[in-house]
């Protein structure tokens, strides 16, 4: 008989069911979630629990007695180290059960069992963001009114006077359109007196710039028509050595000429002489 055994035993026996539950513990403080059937993950959330309750307390002790229930020294380091600074502040419930569909073999049914501190999307300390709201500009509700006004004189003849009266009151006591509407004339007209300077300005900069730029290239080409020029009358120059030869070989014209004068000149002595042996 089971009299006051109120826990699901899982259909196993008690040695089977505490190695169960000690590696589902190992899985979660590893994993950090886990999926498994709805039973099994209540009855290991009031398994694991009071466990990561003494990881607060990280003493020798606490350590050995965590330690005879999970039998695992890499989920001991885990456990004690980051997830117990994890949940320092939070005094219990350290596990959240998502319940799922049933599964399609036995018709069980499914569930996501996790550490609570380990699910960003529903941790509740991220800072709120400030809602900016533009201000709504304020205006000055006059005209609508005394339209209105108008229609209701149309509509009523009989109190053309009245009304009169009343729209003569709402004009002497509202005077502030008037100035609200000139000022407004006025910074429209000096927007646009504005604009139509930055036009003209910028105009004027390009008109400019153009000139610049073209009394540039025309220096431009003056200068490299004359470089060019320089350049083809030096070519010229050094292809025509003609003349430099002419003027050497004239000296050779000279001698030439100085020996058939010497010659002449001898033959003439020689025909004197001659003629002085023959007399």
């Amino acid at each position: 008989m089971r009299h006051g055994k109120k826990f699901n035993h899982l259909s196993r026996k008690s040695a089977h069911r505490k190695a169960m539950l000690a590696n589902m513990a190992c899985s979660l403080i590893e994993h950090k979630r886990i999926k498994t059937t709805l039973a099994k993950a209540k009855a290991l959330r009031v398994y694991v629990e009071p466990l990561i309750t003494k990881s607060k307390n990280d003493t020798t002790h606490s350590r050995r007695i965590v330690f005879s229930y999970l039998k695992q020294k890499e989920a001991i380091t885990e456990l004690f180290g980051d997830v117990s600074a994890k949940v320092a502040e939070r005094p219990g419930g350290y596990t959240r059960i998502f319940k799922l569909s049933n599964r399609l073999g036995d018709n069980a049914q499914m569930a996501y069992i996790e550490l609570v501190d380990y699910n960003e999307d529903y941790t509740t300390d991220k800072p709120k963001r400030k809602k900016a709201r533009r201000a709504k500009k304020k205006t000055v509700e006059v005209a609508p009114a005394v339209e209105e006004e108008a229609v209701v004189v149309e509509e009523t003849p009989a109190t053309e006077e009245v009304t009169e009266v009343k729209v003569e009151e709402v004009v002497e006591d509202t005077p502030v359109a008037e100035e609200v509407a000139e000022a407004k004339v006025e910074e429209v007209v000096e927007e646009t007196t504005e604009e139509v300077a930055e036009e003209k300005i910028e105009e004027i900069v390009e008109e400019t710039t153009e000139e610049v730029a073209e009394e540039k290239i025309e220096e431009i080409v003056e200068e490299t028509t004359e470089e060019v020029t320089e350049a083809k009358v030096e070519e010229v120059v050094e292809d025509t050595p003609v003349a430099e030869e002419v003027a050497e070989e004239t000296p050779v014209v000279e001698d030439v000429v100085e020996n058939n004068d010497e010659e002449t000149k001898e033959e003439a002595d020689n025909s004197e002489d001659k003629e002085e042996k023959g007399e």
